[in-house]
């Protein structure tokens, strides 16, 4: 599937199923922030933080939308430029992003105030998102191998 049909169905996806499904502690894979760092290794760079911004922005306008706009069109596509350079191994580039993302998502609201986010935010929300991300990781990196295009995954 092509990088337009890959994003929109992982933000559909992680809005109508995957945020409804009661994990354990409550946390949930990001699979949008999994689709935009796949996009990016096999597209750049510039294309990443395109298609993470853009992507950032259908998460940020899609309900129930309790933040303020443009946080995670800015964590995406800081996400989406960071694979798309890739450091060393796509499997450090995957896990740098799993990584950066929640942590600069919650660091981010926690600086504009964002009464959503305090203390347990750190330590209880974002290690588990963490994980469950991790957990998911692997088929990014099927994904972008397979893909085929020209780029850091293949």
């Amino acid at each position: 599937m092509t990088a337009l049909l890959v994003v929109p169905l992982a933000v559909l996806v992680q809005v109508i199923l995957v945020n409804r499904v009661p994990l354990p502690g409550g946390g949930s894979p990001d699979l949008v922030l999994l689709a935009v760092t796949g996009v990016a290794m096999t597209r750049g760079p510039v294309t990443g933080a395109v298609i993470g911004f853009c992507a950032g922005l259908l998460v940020d306008v899609m309900p129930p939308a309790a933040h303020l706009m443009g946080l995670y069109a800015f964590t995406l596509a800081v996400i989406g430029y960071v694979a798309g350079r890739g450091l060393g191994t796509p499997v450090t580039t995957v896990m740098l992003c799993v990584l950066l993302g929640p942590l600069l998502a919650a660091g981010l609201g926690g600086l504009i105030s964002d009464p959503r986010v305090d203390v347990d935010t750190f330590t209880d929300q974002v290690p588990l998102t963490i994980a469950y991300t991790f957990f998911l990781s692997p088929l990014v990196m099927w994904w972008a191998a397979r893909s085929g295009e020209p780029g850091y995954a293949t």
